[in-house]
């Protein structure tokens, strides 16, 4: 048996966690696990086979169409990963961000992990993985405290420049834009919106506007559609336990639809989970234990 990791967040006693499919176009779900245990984060494999996500500290997969698994992803002596990590676009490597503030990379197949990061001072928060193998992180900085969005390749690029709080930073699929949220400084705080820009920093675009606060861009594989989740008015930062939204956008801001509503939060969706269809995405709701089987 596993022993519990000390710096892991628990779930509720009152709760469960279902690893929810849905097809984006019907708004169609399956419950493809459900668990009293707590499960975070999910991402889909390139070949889409796999769902990875964390527990307890650890990395698991399980198939797609629920066949096998759970089966716990062999990390070496890394046992402390959060619910930021990606699969890399040839489906090679899972990157991920451990509870020791640096980036690691892991062979799918499990393996002994390797960091990618260095120490400068900071915690390195990993949100997406381009074709080129770059990484696009947030960093938090403690002296102030301020995040800024990063590219990590062959050099660190540093891309916002912490005049407000950004989160979430991902690829667009053609590599020439990248999506995240942020917190404009003109608006109350907290107030987050989801955000595209170049590559290169530059000709930042807000893509959601309204009361609600909007985290965690995820763009399709076909760059057609962005999903995200959506946080009552006035939530500072995305804690647990909320009544959320998954929403889902056209990739120009029209077309902006609800798809599910329920418990959710921390967790449900950090990372992309798109399957390689650009029709299906993964996602974790916790609703009540009560009522459901034992």
């Amino acid at each position: 048996m596993l022993r519990p990791n000390a710096k892991t967040r628990r779930l509720r006693d009152d709760l469960i966690c279902e690893l929810v499919i849905i097809d984006s176009d019907s708004g169609e779900t399956e419950i493809l696990y459900d668990s009293t245990a707590l499960i975070e984060a999910p991402n889909w494999s390139p070949c889409g086979k796999w769902i990875v996500y964390n527990a307890d500290g650890r990395l698991w997969r399980m198939a797609a169409d629920g066949s096998q698994g759970p089966l716990r992803i062999d990390t070496g002596d890394v046992q402390d990963w959060n619910n930021d990590h990606v699969i890399s676009v040839d489906g090679r490597t899972i990157y991920g961000s451990v509870n020791d503030g640096h980036i690691y990379a892991v062979p799918f197949e499990g393996g002994a992990p390797r960091r990618v990061t260095e120490d400068r001072g900071w915690n390195y928060y990993l949100h997406g993985v381009g074709a080129d193998e770059n990484l696009a992180y947030v960093a938090l900085e403690f002296s102030p405290p301020v995040t800024r969005v990063h590219l990590l390749g062959a050099e660190d690029v540093q891309l916002t420049d912490g005049a407000y709080p950004v989160d979430g930073p991902e690829f667009s699929p053609d590599g020439k834009h990248v999506w995240y949220n942020g917190e404009a400084p003109e608006r109350v705080a907290g107030h987050a919106q989801i955000y595209r820009m170049d590559r290169d920093g530059g000709n930042v675009v807000q893509m959601t506007g309204g009361e609600r606060v909007n985290w965690f861009p995820h763009v399709s594989p076909d760059g057609t559609k962005v999903s995200y989740i959506s946080y009552p008015a006035g939530t500072l930062g995305h804690p647990a336990d909320k009544d959320v939204q998954i929403r889902l956008m056209d990739i120009d801001g029209t077309n902006d639809r609800l798809l599910d509503s329920f418990n959710g939060g921390q967790g449900t969706i950090n990372v992309n989970s798109w399957a390689p269809d650009s029709r299906r995405f993964a996602y974790v709701r916790y609703p009540s234990a009560v009522g459901s089987a034992p």
